[in-house]
């Protein structure tokens, strides 16, 4: 398993679920070791992929460093974890990254575009090696060593149209498209001129969203998949877990989790002595079985 970064520059635009506005997004390949780094092009202030760089989670991650941010990475981080690239300049030319449909489809299909090179570097991984946890009542996320690399989600929503879900997803690039990439974030209807009157959610609409009224889903095509919503949580998940900067090898564990349980899940591990250990297919017979169990192509 090499390190990776993407073949060539692609780009894309559309508008910001949270604030509404048309903002291009630029994807340029970096050299290995270097990360994966945000650029505000209009400021130019970048912003390292790292926990610390977490300045917000109030209905989305966002990271930022001086008078700059780039809000809702999360769709975009998901994918490019998906595809495990360790090296990338992302470029926007506005705070938010653009939703497109709502998923994280259309950033795999400009990933795609992009496509892959392999530096001759090894590529490493953080192992879990105990339990962490961390809970707000009766929600709570969690990671637990495993051989392979797990996001077992569930949720209990009062709603008609959701109720409870769960799903549990075993991780590789070609299950992520088939089962993840697709899924939609959702929201509901009453609330969104509440999101709206704190800046939110003026850029959503039914087709880059799942809404809900008290019944059912205003969406006329229905759903894509039949637990789309847990699905989209497990999107999420990964992308926030990508904030750690290279892969996990092991179980992420939720009930109800969120942006926010999952920002001080990753400082909280990066904190806790003997929690984990950087290793490399070299050093651990676990991660060789990790690389059969992935298969990235």
């Amino acid at each position: 398993m090499k390190q990776r970064t993407i073949r060539q520059r692609v780009e894309l635009t559309g508008i910001g679920l949270h604030k509404g506005v048309p903002v291009t997004l630029v994807l340029e390949p970096l050299e290995a070791n270097s990360g994966i780094v945000f650029y505000r092009s209009d400021l130019g202030v970048s912003i390292p992929l790292v926990p610390e760089s977490i300045i917000d989670t109030t209905m989305a991650t966002v990271i930022g460093k001086d008078n700059a941010k780039v809000s809702t990475i999360e769709h975009l981080m998901s994918a490019v974890y998906a595809y495990g690239i360790d090296n990338l300049k992302i470029s926007i030319n506005n705070e938010e990254i653009p939703i497109m449909d709502g998923s994280s489809i259309a950033h795999c299909l400009l990933l795609d575009e992009a496509g892959i090179v392999e530096f001759d570097v090894p590529r490493k991984l953080i192992e879990i090696k105990k339990p962490i946890e961390v809970r707000d009542g009766d929600k709570f996320v969690r990671l637990e060593p495993s051989q392979k690399t797990i996001f077992d989600f569930s949720i209990d929503f009062a709603h008609p149209a959701i109720k409870e879900q769960h799903y549990t997803f075993t991780f590789s690039k070609t299950a992520y498209i088939d089962e993840i990439a697709k899924a939609r974030t959702f929201g509901f209807l009453q609330e969104v001129n509440y999101l709206r009157s704190i800046g939110l959610a003026k850029g959503g609409n039914l087709n880059n969203c799942i809404v809900l009224d008290e019944s059912g889903i205003m969406n006329k095509e229905g759903l894509r998949y039949p637990e789309e919503f847990v699905r989209h949580k497990i999107l999420d998940a990964i992308g926030d877990m990508a904030i750690l900067g290279i892969p996990l090898l092991g179980s992420y564990i939720s009930f109800a989790g969120s942006h926010k349980l999952n920002s001080l899940l990753t400082q909280k591990l990066l904190h806790e002595e003997g929690a984990y250990e950087v290793v490399t297919a070299s050093e651990s017979q676990k991660v060789l079985e990790f690389e059969k169990a992935v298969a990235i192509s």
